[in-house]
């Protein structure tokens, strides 16, 4: 293989630049001699050729952004004349590669360099490796040259033999750049030329072939469209003859989506949600009639065009009024329908000063009622509303377990719907209804998600106004809704989600609250449901206090509602047999024959051999359950030490937290009893036995430490407790009476026993000041600190100075 060497004679030729362009050894062009410098290496070669034998010599110099290549082209001047444009020029052939020297004078204005011919043979014959280069390229031309078409080429360039002629031949390329073309000039040895040149046109042909795929898969898109198109609008034509000629008016699927179109511009939608209407009017558009999106994009905007995005109902400002209606309505409940006026006077007043909207929120409610079964929450949402002039939806959430349920399902599931909370709304038909979250403590969590966390966006005043169904997926302002929650057991509410409502506590009703809701709502709506009227049955207000009192003890009035319709289906069956005559007047000593005997007796109206507290070792306590306040008593028992040893048994199906103060209660006894004149001996060989009825009901909570204390020390003294007594308060190890819990539900319900006497901490005076007057007027109610105290109120007085007989459990 040949190196750079000297081996020809130096030249002095002109130069002539080519800006932006390369020549080739072989290859043959015309310049422009418009161009100065071209002009003038012409006429300089051409002067120099008279003196000299042969065709005008210049050296072609690529010149690339000002700066000259190293290596420059041989080539002759062939002919001068005339362009196809018409325009001077001049026909140049390149001849071979010269090595650039240094520059020199010569005649003309060109500039002269001396230069030394580069030697580019090659051996004969070539070697193998070399053989296959050739015939490499030679394939990767042809295929590009077929593919352009150029057939007359294919057979030139199948003739070129050496190696430097073939190299050089791809400087015709036009996919090469200048920089390339350049590289293939500077480079000498023939052989790394070639592989340089197929390097190249093999990297041409794979973009060439990716584009290529690029273009045939656009071009078949392309035509796809073209063929749907057209076979649309043709099966248009035809559904349209068909309709026609059997005089169908349905509407086909381009125009069911005109139709969306013109309705999404004319409802009233907010300018975001709007948009993504159109946007999915846009897919349904392009969607066909057999893809499932079609119909879930139809579902989807029909749910979007029912909402109603704008349409709010006037609020009633008439604050006397509203308050009558509740009035009206509901007996009692004095705090709900206190924070509603106030709800209301608030609105009145913002709405004067022009203060609907602040930080885009409105002025919407959040309001947890929480109370026992059957004392008016749910029907007093209805109430509100009405008082409002609000439209009134309940959602039901008593087992609901999946989070979708709130939230939505996304669009892509089958049959999939909107949250409860949305279509509320949409039931509505107005964004400020009065929405009733009815039973929120029943909602449970599975592997679904857990509801209550979806509810905390929906009761955040700060978040409801851009509240997101998953279904929806546009926000939905939630924050002029009145939210109006029920739960039975405030315990059961996640506290995140208690944090953001308001709460109101429903504690139940009095025993007269009861006789004026059985006469003035019980009554009138059961006569109805019995086909009776209030002139031809009347029950007398004795009858219906006995029924409270004897016949029902519940916080609620249900039960009482369930005596009262099944009093008069019993005098309505009499009648049409025949039995009795109407009008009739029903007084308290009907309802023995009517309904049999009283199910509640109080305590103090029994047979004082009969009363649970006829023995020691018996008390009467006071609690909290989901039904409102109830009494409880605990019994006592020590075993007999024979057959028995010591320790502590509790039962009743109790807590930890009761267990704990059975525990605290013992051990406090165990270290006063002395002071306390019991005989504690007793309690060191002798087993104890803490009872509470009722065991098939969980009890749970330390309100029941005083109660608990009293039976032992009842046990242990001989002592009766009093039955007219019943307490609640827990106790600490050195005998303190400590605060509780639901002192006016334990207060009704010892009312509703009727037990005279309460004992309840001095920590807790203040919250008598919730327990009705009437209640308080028949209770003599005393506030303690210490145990000792206790036990002095709740124990009978000894009936002899004998020690007493401790007795044993069976």
């Amino acid at each position: 293989m040949a190196a750079e060497s000297a081996a020809f004679t130096p030249l002095t030729l002109p130069v002539l630049p080519l800006d932006d362009e390369v020549v080739l050894p072989g290859m043959v062009v015309p310049l422009d001699l418009n161009d100065a410098d071209v002009r003038a290496a012409v006429e300089a070669a051409q002067a120099a050729a008279r003196s000299e034998p042969g065709k005008p010599k210049v050296l072609l110099v690529p010149r690339v952004d000002g700066t000259y290549a190293g290596t420059g082209v041989l080539g002759t001047v062939e002919q001068v004349g005339r362009l196809a444009d018409g325009d001077p020029g001049a026909l140049i052939r390149g001849r071979g590669r010269v090595k650039i020297g240094a520059g020199t004078t010569g005649p003309g204005a060109a500039l002269w360099v001396e230069g030394t011919r580069i030697d580019e043979s090659t051996p004969d014959p070539l070697p193998g490796h070399v053989t296959d280069l050739v015939k490499e390229y030679k394939a990767l031309a042809t295929a590009w040259l077929r593919k352009r078409g150029a057939w007359q080429v294919v057979d030139r360039v199948q003739a070129i033999d050496d190696v430097s002629a073939l190299a050089d031949n791809s400087g015709y390329s036009p996919f090469l750049t200048t920089e390339q073309k350049v590289e293939l000039l500077e480079t000498a040895d023939p052989v790394a030329r070639l592989k340089l040149a197929t390097q190249q046109l093999r990297d041409h042909l794979a973009e060439q072939e990716v584009a290529e795929t690029i273009a045939k898969d656009v071009q078949e898109g392309v035509d796809k469209q073209q063929r749907e198109f057209l076979l649309r609008r043709q099966l248009e034509a035809v559904r349209k003859e068909l309709r026609e000629l059997n005089g169908d008016g349905s509407k086909d699927s381009a125009e069911e989506s005109d139709d969306y179109r013109a309705r999404v511009e004319a409802a009233d939608l907010p300018e975001k949600v709007r948009e993504a209407a159109l946007k999915e009017v846009d897919k349904l558009e392009r969607s066909s009639e057999q893809s499932p999106e079609g119909s879930w994009i139809r579902t989807w905007l029909d749910t979007v065009l029912e909402l109603p995005w704008n349409e709010r109902t006037e609020d009633a400002y008439d604050i006397q009024g509203a308050k009558a209606v509740l009035d009206a309505e509901h007996s009692g409940l004095e705090d709900v329908k206190e924070r509603i006026t106030e709800y209301l006077a608030v609105r009145k007043r913002r709405a004067e000063r022009g203060l609907g909207v602040v930080g885009g929120r409105r002025g919407g409610a959040v309001l947890a009622l929480v109370g026992p079964p059957g004392v008016g929450k749910t029907s007093l949402g209805e109430s509100v509303a009405h008082a409002m002039g609000r439209t009134f939806v309940r959602v039901a959430l008593g087992g609901v377990r999946d989070e979708a349920e709130i939230r939505g399902h996304r669009r892509t599931y089958v049959g999939a719907l909107p949250g409860r909370i949305v279509r509320a709304i949409k039931e509505a038909g107005s964004m400020n209804p009065v929405v009733l979250l009815d039973e929120i403590d029943k909602v449970g969590s599975d592997f679904r998600g857990d509801p209550a966390a979806a509810l905390l966006e929906v009761l955040d005043p700060a978040q409801n106004h851009t509240f997101r169904d998953h279904y929806l997926e546009v926000e939905l302002d939630l924050s002029d809704v009145v939210f109006l929650a029920t739960a039975n057991v405030l315990e059961a509410i996640p506290e995140a989600l208690l944090d953001r409502m308001e709460l109101v506590r429903l504690d139940g009703y009095t025993e007269d609250e009861k006789v004026v809701i059985a006469r003035d709502h019980l009554l009138p709506r059961q006569l109805e449901r019995a086909g009776l009227s209030k002139d031809e049955v009347t029950l007398d207000e004795s009858a219906l206090r006995k029924l409270a009192g004897e016949y029902t003890r519940e916080a609620g009035v249900r039960t009482l509602e369930r005596s009262i319709a099944r009093l008069l289906r019993k005098v309505a069956a009499q009648h049409e047999l025949g039995r009795r005559e109407l009008p009739f007047t029903l007084t308290d000593a009907d309802l023995r024959s009517l309904l049999g005997r009283p199910h509640h007796v109080p305590e103090s109206a029994q047979d004082p051999a009969e009363r649970r507290t006829a023995v020691p070792g018996v008390a009467t306590g006071l609690a909290v359950t989901g039904a409102g306040g109830d009494v409880l008593f605990v019994e006592a028992s020590l075993a007999d030490p024979e057959t028995g040893g010591a320790g502590l048994t509790l039962t009743g199906q109790l807590g930890d937290v009761m267990k704990e103060s059975a525990q605290i209660a013992l051990s406090f006894l165990r270290s006063h009893g002395a002071e306390l004149e019991l005989p504690v001996a007793d309690l060191k060989d002798r087993g104890v036995h803490i009872h509470f009825p009722a065991g098939a009901v969980p009890k749970d909570g330390p309100s029941a430490g005083i109660t608990m204390t009293t039976a032992l020390a009842s046990l242990l003294s001989g002592r009766l407790v009093r039955t007219d007594v019943a307490m609640t308060g827990e106790v600490s190890l050195t005998g303190r009476v400590l605060p509780i819990g639901g002192v006016k539900q334990k207060l009704l319900a010892a009312h509703r026993a009727g037990v005279t006497t309460v004992i309840i901490p001095k920590r807790n005076e203040p919250d008598l000041d919730d327990v009705p007057a009437e209640v308080l007027d028949k209770l003599d109610v005393h506030t303690v600190t210490d145990v000792r105290q206790v036990l002095e109120l709740a124990l009978a007085p000894a009936t002899s100075g004998a020690a007493p007989e401790v007795p044993a459990a069976a």
